[in-house]
């Protein structure tokens, strides 16, 4: 399966006002690509809008709530509309409530899966069409770890990256078997310092924030970057991420353990907020409030990320692995050349 080169493509970023898709149009544009944005906070859309143009991008904004078919569909169609063409879909839209479950309304929690889960659920359906016609594409969706293990106080969240892999595991293999060349690929973030945590609902009394440490979103649009130029299944962002997928897997049991000491500490801030505060779970977040920016508040608590660059250069990666294997063989034969003289 082949993509084309970012600057021949055709990419709506949905979910762009803030974050990872502001910060993943951004880079888009700089690198060519005719980019359509999209989201709730028109505002945030068009400051994203002028700040491309006046970098000599070329970019259109839609207005939409994920959560509605119709709106997400027009996304597509207006694009097509405008550039003739759609060749990457990168849906990055979400939103949360931080509380205990026991704390969350039928309502709040059915909000959070309509907009993370199955807002994803109706971009694929809005962009496949026309990805079929252009005979191949990609469908970028933006997961998270807590796909792989979810994460207490964050239980709607995490239901709904439970059912976003699960979607893309199911329309990836009828894809494959219908050989329909369009690469589909699930984005699984560690913590991320965006404004997620400003604009979620919070029910914790105090303003929430993700179990240290973060990483910065620009780590995230690297991942989006290269999978929009080199067909990927998944791609885990951040070294925690893929430690937590590993223990994961290895003990579900251990990581709950750890989970129960730390992430109810950890998820909460020394600075008061009200379950009455704004949020962004039914409407936009206040223009007012600033939130419409890639980065969040926590850029001292971000570090770097070794795994990323390896798994965006896999040649170099299996060359490091297969280097440290051959000489791993010849220290143990050397080793045991050794022993075997001292025998003699």
């Amino acid at each position: 399966m082949q993509l084309k080169p970012i600057h021949q493509q055709v990419v709506a970023v949905v979910g762009a006002s803030s974050g990872i898709g502001r910060e993943t149009a951004l880079r888009f544009a700089q690198r060519g690509a005719k980019v359509t944005v999209a989201a709730r906070s028109e505002v945030g859309l068009q400051t994203l809008v002028d700040q491309i143009k006046s970098a000599g991008g070329d970019a259109l904004a839609i207005v939409a709530d994920v959560a509605e078919f119709e709106q997400v569909k027009a996304i597509a169609d207006k694009t097509v509309e405008t550039y003739g063409r759609l060749d990457t879909w990168v849906h990055a839209a979400a939103t949360g409530v931080l509380a205990p479950f026991e704390k969350i309304t039928p309502e709040e929690f059915q909000r959070v899966v309509d907009v993370t889960l199955m807002g994803q659920v109706h971009g694929a359906m809005a962009a496949l069409p026309h990805l079929k016609r252009e005979g191949r594409g990609a469908l970028i969706h933006i997961s998270s770890v807590e796909a792989r293990r979810g994460i207490p106080l964050q239980s709607p969240y995490s239901a709904s990256k439970h059912g976003v892999e699960g979607f893309l595991e199911a329309l990836r293999v009828e894809l494959q078997h219908d050989n329909i060349p369009i690469s589909v690929t699930n984005i699984l973030p560690a913590v991320i310092n965006t404004p997620y945590y400003n604009k979620a609902m919070t029910k914790l009394g105090v303003k929430p924030t993700g179990i240290p440490p973060y990483y910065e979103p620009s780590l995230v649009a690297d991942a989006i970057l290269h999978t929009a130029e080199h067909p990927t299944r998944d791609f885990i962002v951040g070294d925690v991420g893929k430690i937590v997928d590993v223990l994961q897997r290895l003990s579900p049991q251990l990581v709950d353990v750890l989970l129960s000491a730390i992430a109810f500490p950890l998820q909460r801030t020394d600075e008061l907020k009200s379950e009455d505060a704004p949020n962004n779970l039914f409407a936009p977040a206040d223009p007012a409030a600033g939130y419409d920016r890639v980065e969040g508040d926590f850029g001292n608590l971000t570090i770097p990320s070794v795994s990323d660059w390896f798994d965006r250069n896999p040649t170099v990666k299996w060359g490091a692995i297969a280097s440290a294997a051959a000489l791993a063989l010849l220290a143990t034969q050397a080793f045991t050349g050794s022993s075997s003289a001292g025998e003699l």
